[in-house]
């Protein structure tokens, strides 16, 4: 097993031991702190140097463990919130999960990536992120006028704990409304997650609280395929507000006859 295949069992592990000492049928929520991961590392015969990553790994990146999972009733599912400095909670929400809807039509724009950044990017997505502000699919997205503010904000939210938005835009539309953007950015394996959503709009709403909020996920589908969301949350549910995907491909690969039929659009 590779180093990080150990790793998620020994994680897997930990939270199972804590969810399942607190579970009853019926509860909705089983708080927790990092001292209980820190206890429950020690009962395994672990030593953690970082007890955060433990919750962080199934907040965003891993599929909850099956015995938290089935635990969950049918057209629900856990996740692990942050309610404040080392301290989480397991909450059952109904949509966890925001994923694309591969049917829906591609609609194609002029790619404008520099090339040498095509050549020297480094991640999934920190290439998803720079294809949004070089081809400017924020503006095209909403309609509205944006500039990218920040990206990988680092921060702490009273109630929620720390937390990182991938990028941050502000915009402004055709009456003078300022608008702030919170960008969740997700490679093609990972998910959009309501968690990260929640988090992103808590953040914004208390730091913008006079401008409008509009958070954005953006998803590769290909390398020149992107899924665009604006999503709202309802108490840890995800919703979809409006999805657009976005095919960026040469100006030469878009026909006269594409642009004519685009002429009809209401």
């Amino acid at each position: 097993m590779s180093s990080r295949g150990k790793k998620t069992g020994i994680y897997s592990q930990i939270l199972s031991m804590i969810f399942l000492e607190h579970f009853v049928p019926g509860v909705e929520r089983i708080p927790f702190t990092r001292d209980d991961i820190e206890n429950a590392s020690s009962r395994l015969g672990q030593s953690l140097k970082n007890l955060g990553d433990v919750v962080y790994s199934y907040r965003y990146r891993n599929e909850m463990p099956k015995s938290i999972s089935e635990k969950a009733p049918p057209g629900k599912a856990w996740i692990i919130i942050g309610e404040g400095d080392a301290q989480y909670a397991f909450k059952l929400c109904h949509t966890p999960f925001v994923t694309p809807n591969h049917a829906l039509q591609r609609i194609k724009l002029p790619e404008n990536t520099p090339e040498i950044i095509e050549r020297y990017r480094l991640s999934d997505e920190q290439g998803l992120l720079s294809k949004v502000r070089y081809n400017r699919l924020i503006d095209t997205f909403l309609g509205i006028t944006s500039f990218s503010l920040q990206n990988h904000l680092r921060t702490k939210v009273e109630g929620i704990g720390q937390i990182e938005i991938d990028e941050i835009y502000v915009g402004v539309n055709k009456k003078g409304q300022h608008y702030i953007i919170p960008v969740q950015a997700k490679g093609g394996r990972d998910k959009i997650g309501v968690v990260q959503l929640a988090q992103d709009i808590t953040y914004c709403q208390k730091q913008f609280p006079d401008l409008i909020c509009i958070p954005i996920s953006v998803q590769f589908l290909s390398d020149h395929v992107i899924a665009m969301f604006h999503l709202s949350c309802e108490d840890y549910n995800a919703r979809i507000v409006e999805e657009k995907h976005y095919e960026l491909v040469p100006s030469s690969a878009i026909s006269d006859e594409y642009i004519r039929q685009l002429k009809n659009l209401p």
